[in-house]
């Protein structure tokens, strides 16, 4: 039935036709009550049915993403109360964890009509009856295949504390997004907390819920995001295989409901754009930033620092940075550099930048007050209310966290880093700033902030003010960020996510490992892991991403994993090179097999990473306008295919990645898409679609460039793309670009 023209929001001016209309959806929800009402931009259309009571949403007419009458559902309890934590996991995981206790009353409520209330061209306004209660969902229009869904309670919200969305999904479309995850780039099959949970089968004891995101992304070219601060869980069709769920903890402030959005586009690639428009397009990090660096964990001193940005370029090996891991400082947030092993910082950091590096410092929110070097600086914050307000659990071993939504403090602390900034300091690596976390199962963990923000949003929105005091201090477009914790709207500040600490190793996520003393242990993943966290994040809204190259957990690597690893993040967006046992690539200490090979393929490797600089800058350039990762998986990106390997991907349009991710291999299978596809190596080709197994001997990355595509490289002899004092000696792309 076509769809009937578009009155305007007032009643009062509507056509005798309409009223006609509006009155008899109002009276009954019946499948006589009236024609559907559809809001269309472009090739896009939301379309809602009055007697189903269910929203589709289209494209050219073909159905994405059904929203049925049961979609919007409310939680109501015998009454919200402030000790109550509300975080739904322990509701979505089945409450295994503490045996937990749902809150008393707990029911769940989808309406049982609606009545249209107006309609225009770009906005529907829906009134609903709950059993309980009411609703008003008030949709928009917002753009071309974006569409805004405001659900507000009215009558018995006194009541309401979670939401859920239920939507139908093609029951065999791969499943995107939701940030950072280890075990599968598919989300099918699982369930995701938007938030930090406790989790007593892991080593780490949590589920790395570093980088949460509320966008889903369908491969038949949908979007759901959920527009929330507080704490929610996913349930990715594990449930059933046509169905997706979200819920969402909102407690004591559900009156003031909850926003999602609907995206459609042409291709799932596309989705992320859409997300983008609504959040932010992220920040563009320097240009030098996008690798190679180096750093050690513990061996850090002047002596150290300079020792080893010497030893890089009398070695030949393509590096653009190095950064100073802890301890540099007197103490934890001294912000100066200890005397004993930094006599000299500024000579330091001017002798690192006249050999072409960038220099940057490990950072984070906390400030020692047992710490003699710090006290001061913390009696400070104290005295001058620089500390939240009311402090939950402490996870910190540094202690609480600077309070950054009271303005004085934020602006003190910007102060004390550009004492860092000023002397020359490129960048920071900041760790940490994930204390605030939202509670135990059924107990709240009380926060409170300066700005009257607590626990139940300030565990998200934390982490952005804490990227933003230092993305501040430095030059807009020659900043470097290395963090390890994020959420929507962060990747404004050009944050580059590393995943914390992965096991040195090939462990997949959750599999049974032992140590070398014969201690068992359930893994958070070491390569395998890392090269799914990236493909995750990419379509989530974070395009930039590098792993610590060789692990962190049970270091040192063997060779095989050391040289595996690098081959990977030379395609990567950043290869940041470190681990916890202080290796790098030239050399061989008697706990490790390393040997003179390592370093001839690391500098191979390195170089080729830093040739394809021009290529990833266009492609970085690109993102704000097309939404499209740097690396992105391959079932994303060809959803034909129906396959979604998390071992093989792309980096851009142009380059076929298939790292080697399993111990002992020197085969790989490798999934070709559509199109010829010629190996960089040895420039034999291969025709997709189809799977072939290639040889992959230790000294290979499989890497395949698409057959008329363009990759520009910078010259091979480049060693840099900072400038660099020494041109005659070191080839430096910013001082003879060429």
């Amino acid at each position: 039935m076509p769809t009937p023209p578009r009155p305007a929001r007032s009643l009062r001016r509507l056509p005798a036709w309409a009223c006609g209309l509006l009155l008899t959806t109002a009276l009954h929800c019946q499948p006589s009550a009236g024609p559907p009402v559809t809001l269309t931009r472009d090739d896009y259309a939301l379309r809602f049915e009055p007697g189903s009571l269910q929203l589709e949403l289209q494209r050219g007419g073909q159905s994405l993403l059904r929203l049925p009458a049961d979609a919007l559902t409310l939680g109501f309890v015998e009454q919200v109360d402030e000790r109550t934590s509300y975080d739904p996991w322990p509701l979505v995981d089945d409450g295994a964890l503490f045996g937990y206790t749902p809150p008393a009353g707990l029911t769940w409520e989808s309406p049982r009509s609606a009545t249209v209330e107006s309609v225009s061209d770009s906005s529907l306004h829906l009134q609903l009856v709950y059993p309980s209660g009411e609703a008003q969902l008030d949709i928009e229009a917002s753009g071309s295949g974006r569409y805004r869904l405001r659900l507000v309670p009215g009558r018995g919200a006194e009541r309401l504390a979670y939401y859920r969305l239920r939507a139908g999904i093609d029951a065999g479309e791969g499943l995107y997004g939701l940030g950072s995850s280890e075990d599968d780039v598919n989300h099918r099959g699982k369930r995701r907390a938007m938030q930090i949970e406790a989790m007593a089968d892991t080593e780490s004891g949590y589920n790395d819920a570093h980088v949460p995101i509320p966008l889903a992304i369908g491969t038949t070219g949908w979007g759901l995001f959920v527009e929330s601060r507080h704490p929610g869980a996913w349930d990715m069709a594990s449930s059933a295989p046509d169905r997706i769920e979200t819920t969402w903890g909102t407690g004591q402030d559900s009156k003031q409901g909850l926003v999602f959005h609907l995206f459609a586009a042409a291709r799932p690639l596309d989705i992320t754009q859409k997300y983008y428009e609504v959040t932010g397009a992220p920040g563009l990090p320097a240009r030098w930033a996008l690798g190679p660096w180096l750093w050690r964990d513990d061996a850090v001193s002047q002596a150290q620092i300079l020792a080893d940005c010497q030893t890089m370029r009398d070695l030949d090996l393509a590096d653009n940075g190095i950064w100073a891991d802890r301890p540099f400082a007197s103490g934890m947030s001294s912000f100066d550099f200890d005397p004993r092993t930094f006599p000299d910082a500024p000579d330091m950091i001017r002798k690192v930048h006249d050999l072409g590096f960038a220099f940057a410092l490990f950072h984070t929110p906390y400030m020692d007050d047992a710490d003699p070097a710090t006290a001061m600086l913390s009696a400070e914050a104290k005295s001058r209310g620089y500390y939240p307000p009311q402090v939950g659990l402490l996870i910190s071993k540094w202690g609480q966290p600077i309070d950054f939504t009271n303005p004085a403090a934020f602006d003190w602390w910007k102060t004390l880093v550009h004492r860092y900034s000023d002397l020359g300091v490129n960048g920071y690596k900041l760790d940490y700033g994930e204390d605030i976390l939202v509670g135990l199962p059924g107990f709240r963990n009380v926060w409170r902030m300066f700005d009257g923000s607590d626990e139940r949003t300030a565990h998200a929105t934390y982490k952005l003010q804490y990227h933003r005091v230092f993305r501040e201090t430095l030059p807009e477009d020659q900043s470097f960020l290395l963090c390890r914790v994020g959420a929507y709207g962060d990747q404004k500040y050009g944050c580059v996510i590393w995943p914390g600490d992965m096991d040195a190793n090939f462990a997949r996520y959750g599999e049974r490992r032992r140590e070398r003393g014969g201690k068992e242990y359930t893994a958070i993943g070491g390569l395998p892991a890392t090269v799914i966290y990236g493909l995750s994040l990419g379509p989530s809204g974070y395009p930039f991403y590098g792993a610590d190259t060789g692990g962190y957990r049970h270091a040192p690597p063997t060779k095989e994993v050391y040289v595996r690893w690098f081959e990977q993040t030379a395609l990567s967006s950043v290869m940041q090179v470190g681990t916890n046992s202080d290796n790098v690539p030239w050399e061989t200490p008697p706990s490790t097999d390393f040997d003179a090979e390592v370093l001839t393929l690391y500098r191979t490797y390195a170089r080729l990473h830093l040739r394809l600089w021009p290529y990833e800058w266009t492609l970085a350039t690109r993102i704000a306008a097309d939404g499209h990762p740097i690396q992105r998986p391959l079932g994303l990106a060809y959803p034909e295919l129906g396959q979604h390997p998390s071992d093989v991907y792309l980096f851009g349009d142009d380059l076929l990645v298939a790292p080697v991710v399993d111990e002992g291999a020197t085969q790989k299978r490798v999934v070709f898409p559509p199109g010829r596809w010629v190996d960089y190596w040895q420039g034999t080709s291969y025709s997709g679609p189809q799977t072939v197994t290639v040889a992959a001997p230790l000294q290979v990355l499989p890497l395949y460039l698409r057959e008329g595509g363009i990759v520009p490289l910078l010259r091979p002899t480049i060693d840099t793309l900072r400038p660099t004092t020494q041109p005659t000696r070191i080839d430096s792309y910013a001082t003879t670009p060429g």
